[in-house]
């Protein structure tokens, strides 16, 4: 899922296109919820800190699959594309999630803009799962530990938006909280407003 995404099964009358780091929780209400129209295409999660590939992944996956489907809906928020993955989805006609980030529609967007956490990490099922494969080690801090203050000093607390009751993602988010050097909190979210935009889709 991180570097090869997923490619689409089933024969729904709708495909997602989504971000690799949130096909667990897709799958997971697509079960709960019988949707079985519903068909998942996944890019690569790793464009979470490349969000330049993600408009150009989008637009070339819309023009493959969009006569196998009735309607295409696009589960990303806005991911560090300023704005132009909106505009994109504009273009071609399909609806995408709202807000700025998933730690935003996670949290509900009306909630998260609410919060005050401007300098908090955040962290979801997903990040806490492969931390380090998404942070510590593209960051070299595996190689050059003594870094970590360079680049989460302006940071005071992790926050760990937790999608399900996993105990042990809850130490292991507690865990790299520690290792970062930061305040631990831990928020159940749940699906957010992700399980609103999927039955809207």
């Amino acid at each position: 899922m991180t570097e090869q995404g997923l490619l689409p099964q089933g024969d729904g009358r709708v495909l997602l296109l989504a971000c690799g780091a949130l096909a667990h929780e897709i799958l997971a209400l697509r079960a709960a919820n019988q949707w079985d129209h519903l068909d998942l295409q996944c890019l690569p999660a790793i464009y979470h800190n490349h969000p330049e590939r993600i408009v150009p992944a989008i637009r070339a996956t819309v023009a493959a699959r969009r006569h196998d489907y009735d309607r295409i809906f696009v589960v990303y928020a806005d991911c560090g594309t300023g704005g132009q993955l909106q505009a994109a989805c504009d273009e071609m006609g399909i609806a995408m999630i709202p807000g700025p980030h998933c730690y935003s529609f996670f949290t509900g967007n009306d909630a998260f803009a609410r919060t005050d956490d401007m300098t908090a990490f955040y962290l979801t099922d997903f990040l806490t799962r492969q931390f380090d494969a998404f942070v510590w080690r593209p960051l070299g801090l595996d190689r050059h530990p003594q870094l970590r203050d360079t680049y989460f000093g302006n940071y005071t607390a992790l926050i760990y938006l937790a999608q399900t009751d996993d105990p042990a993602l809850t130490a292991k988010a507690a865990t790299i909280a520690d290792r970062m050097g930061l305040t631990f909190i831990r928020r159940c979210t749940g699906y957010g407003d992700l399980a609103q935009a999927l039955a809207t889709a």
